[in-house]
């Protein structure tokens, strides 16, 4: 993919480091405007992103067992472990969340 800037062409590598950045910026943001009353409901919504993502490491893992690379081994296996921590951790904060909703027995 090319991209023409002024007549000379820009490196896929910078194009995509570029696209990261600003994905940086737009999601600082985007979090960082969410209602408290919008946090659990968000939180929610991002184990069940990580649930999915999980499901592809899972895949990834056994494509590099079966014949496939070890470098897919291996990101697969990292993506398995930052995936299960998210997942884990984003429970505990939901329901941590949702126990200042409920009432204090006296």
């Amino acid at each position: 993919m090319l991209i023409m800037a002024g007549g000379a062409a820009v490196s896929p590598l910078v194009f995509q480091l570029t696209i990261f950045v600003l994905a940086i910026f737009v999601g600082y943001y985007v979090v960082w405007s969410v209602t408290p009353a919008l946090h659990t409901p968000l939180m929610a919504v991002t184990n069940a992103i990580s649930s999915v993502i999980i499901v592809g490491a899972l895949i990834a893992v056994a494509a590099g067992t079966h014949g496939g690379s070890s470098l897919s081994t291996g990101t697969g296996a990292l993506a398995v472990a930052l995936c299960a921590v998210n997942i884990f951790g984003g429970f505990l904060v939901t329901q941590r969340m949702l126990a200042m909703y409920k009432k204090k027995a006296k």
